[in-house]
């Protein structure tokens, strides 16, 4: 029988609420002092307490249930303003394949030949029809993936379009 791992248990929902709520009641000074706690470092003397105490929450939930995958860190740091950002997260988003109703994507996971059908509004996988192909990637892994990566659909060159 093989063995499951099991990790830690789920945050719960409620305790980080309450963590939120009592940064939100203490002073800027407090606030800091958090800051140097988490970061390791003293807070930019610049920045107001709204976005010191927004920048502590943001960093207690990703520490719970994640933060930003490379990619997306990699394209905001890159970008000079939320604009070229946004430009940015398009352009990438272009690069990802077309896929057309019938094509058939295989993806080795396991050493099992995982196959998935584009269907006209979604995509068939096993018996399943599902709505994205990340959802699909999760039903065969059991892990949250980003669809089009996990079937090699990314970062390939967009196609120059025809004269």
């Amino acid at each position: 029988m093989p063995r499951v791992k099991i990790g830690p248990p789920l945050p719960d929902r409620a305790t980080l609420d309450v963590e939120i709520a009592r940064l939100r009641d203490v002073d800027v000074t407090e606030l800091r002092r958090h800051w140097q706690a988490v970061f390791g470092r003293p807070a930019p003397p610049h920045l107001a307490r709204h976005l010191l105490f927004r920048s502590l929450a943001y960093r207690l939930q990703a520490d719970r249930w994640g933060d930003l995958a490379g990619e997306t860190k990699r394209l905001l740091d890159r970008s000079r303003s939320p604009e070229e950002a946004g430009q940015d997260a398009v352009r990438l988003s272009q690069r990802t394949a077309v896929l057309r109703p019938g094509t058939i994507l295989g993806r080795e996971w396991n050493r099992q030949m995982q196959r998935v059908a584009v269907l006209a509004d979604g995509f068939a996988w096993n018996g399943n029809t599902y709505p994205s192909l990340s959802k699909v990637a999760f039903a065969i892994t059991g892990t949250r993936w980003n669809g089009p990566k996990f079937f090699g659909l990314r970062d390939k060159p967009a196609k120059a379009s025809s004269p």
